[in-house]
């Protein structure tokens, strides 16, 4: 047999789990040109002729790369911000910052960043959250004492809210005569400083630049993101807003196509950045997808129906919040949803939907029945992202519309306790993110971090649907736990599939990217309560391994 002319690289492994049901476990996998040549034993493998057998990970377990089919690429460069989160996080450098457990410790951050800042520099922290402080509300005062000079932004967790000081509310023009939904008001009809969802935020985000999203696309944003996605075992990641911006997307282009960068980057259209004309983000996006390349593609759309549960901002069906709150805000009202979605659909764009409240989910469901019944389109496979609350019955819709589901499972650690206290009480609490009930009722499915909303990490978010343990220990809903090895497949096929990506990765299988999570333990062969600590140890993207510091 002849030498190829592609060299071939036979990689071994402790064990191989290939995530395909025809062939779940190897020892070999043979790599040429960037994809999967064979798996299997090395005596099959040899026949494909002459080879580089490369034993770096002998004592190690390969599974394919792992997929993120709901974050964004903010998740690294959020750390050019300051972290004031509850919960202990760690950066892409591998530093843990401690959580934050009082307006205090928040404001003591801020101020000691504030120090450091150039007098011209807005001061912006990020990953806060009330709903953690016994139902205390930050407002303008408890920034102020920070600076009152300086404006101040801090971001929420969730995206959907920030508080901001008495100087930037001044900067931005909201006053008590502001008339716009989402800005809340202290007694006297003044602003708290607490703005609730985009058109409340939006003057404060023109004036700053939107950094929470132009930082994704920054060169030193995108870095550290590939760092981030690297230590998760993450191979293929979503950028799930991304505005189309010219400048920010041949970066991101030029970088990604780089021999060593270590993900491949999978970025939503957001229908919002064309807010009204689907037309234009149509032709945006087309013009845009020629800069795809293997490891970038363009070509999804992301529409927003509501808010944040958490927030109080996500739509709810009757009995309404828990605790008594106001239902939520529309961000795309039901009878523009309408309209958008059938310009999209009929124009063959895979739509992201994202639903958090059971009332959106109910409108998204009926939108997209809607456009179908007007132009069939089979294998279109839109997906209603995060859907927490969806029941049975909408699953059932969902799954008669081939609708899939990309479900928060990482909300029942970081707000499960919240959920179960104040925002959906015990009953609906326990059947948040219902990955058994989507599973049953034949929706295809996937499981998600929308880091930078939580961290990276599929691995923790595989334990948080095949546990469903809260911060706190409890268990809730444990009739929709999964079993490891469904968990592991919606981190790798499951994703893959609501990408429209199957075909090219979420499993080590002839002919797709040779993309691999290496580990030292196998996750498949660990009890559930163990799978957030499989240890990675790297990534393979195109059969190159990934140096530890791409």
């Amino acid at each position: 047999m002849s030498q190829p002319a592609v060299p071939t690289t036979i990689y071994q492994a402790r064990s191989i789990l290939t995530m395909n049901p025809a062939r779940p476990r190897a020892t070999h996998v043979a790599v040429r040109d960037g994809r999967i040549l064979g798996v299997g034993g090395l005596d099959e493998l040899k026949t494909w002729g002459p080879a580089e057998l490369d034993r770096r990970y002998a004592d190690q377990v390969l599974m394919p790369g792992l997929v993120e089919g709901h974050c964004h690429l903010p998740e690294g460069g959020m750390w050019k911000f300051v972290y004031v989160g509850y919960y202990d996080r760690r950066g892409p450098d591998g530093r843990t910052w401690t959580g934050l457990k009082s307006f205090e410790a928040v404001a003591a951050r801020l101020r000691e960043a504030e120090a450091a800042l150039p007098a011209d520099r807005t001061l912006i922290g990020w990953g806060f959250d009330p709903i953690y402080f016994g139902g205390e509300r930050m407002d303008r005062r408890h920034l102020d004492a920070v600076s009152s000079e300086r404006p101040v932004v801090v971001m929420h967790a969730s995206m959907h809210l920030m508080n901001v000081n008495g100087a930037m509310l001044a900067r931005a023009g909201i006053d008590a005569d502001t008339d716009v939904d989402g800005i809340t008001r202290l007694p006297d009809g003044s602003p708290s400083g607490e703005l609730c969802e985009f058109a409340a935020m939006f003057p404060v985000i023109r004036l700053i630049g939107n950094p929470f999203r132009t930082v994704g696309l920054s060169e030193d944003g995108l870095r550290l993101f590939g760092q981030v996605a690297r230590r998760a075992g993450v191979t293929t990641a979503t950028d799930l807003v991304n505005e189309l911006e010219g400048e920010g997307l041949a970066r991101l282009s030029r970088i990604t196509a780089e021999p060593d960068y270590p993900v491949r980057i999978v970025p939503a259209a957001s229908a919002l950045a064309f807010p009204g004309d689907p037309a234009r983000c149509l032709e945006t996006l087309r013009a845009a997808t020629a800069l795809n390349h293997d490891k970038l593609r363009l070509g999804m759309v992301k529409l927003v129906v509501d808010g944040s549960i958490q927030g109080f901002t996500a739509r709810l069906r009757w009995p309404g919040y828990h605790n008594g709150a106001p239902n939520g805000i529309w961000v795309t009202a039901p009878g523009e949803l309408d309209g958008l979605v059938q310009a999209y659909h009929e124009a063959g764009a895979q739509l992201h939907i994202h639903t958090n409240g059971d009332e959106a989910t109910q409108v998204a469901i009926e939108a997209v029945a809607r456009a179908l019944a007007r132009h069939p389109r089979p294998d279109h496979r839109h997906t209603l992202q995060h859907c927490q609350m969806a029941d049975a019955a909408q699953f059932r819709r969902m799954a008669s519309l081939g609708l899939c589901a990309n479900l928060f499972a990482n909300h029942i650690y970081y707000w499960g306790d919240a959920h179960y206290a104040q925002t959906m009480g015990p009953d609906r609490a326990e059947r948040m993110d219902a990955c058994a009930t989507a599973a049953r009722e034949g929706v295809r499915y996937a499981i998600h971090s929308d880091a930078p909303i939580t961290p990276l990490g599929p691995l923790f978010t595989a334990w948080c649907a095949a546990t469903r343990t809260t911060s706190s220990g409890r268990v809730l809903g444990e009739s929709e736990r999964i079993e490891v090895d469904e968990a592991l497949r919606a981190i790798t096929l499951g994703a893959a599939y609501t990408l429209h990506m199957d075909h090219l990765v979420g499993s080590i299988e002839v002919g797709k990217h040779a993309d691999f999570c290496v580990l030292e333990d196998d996750p498949s062969a660990l009890p559930a309560e163990r799978l957030k600590d499989a240890r990675v140890s790297g990534t393979v993207v195109g059969g190159r391994p990934m140096a530890s510091d791409a």
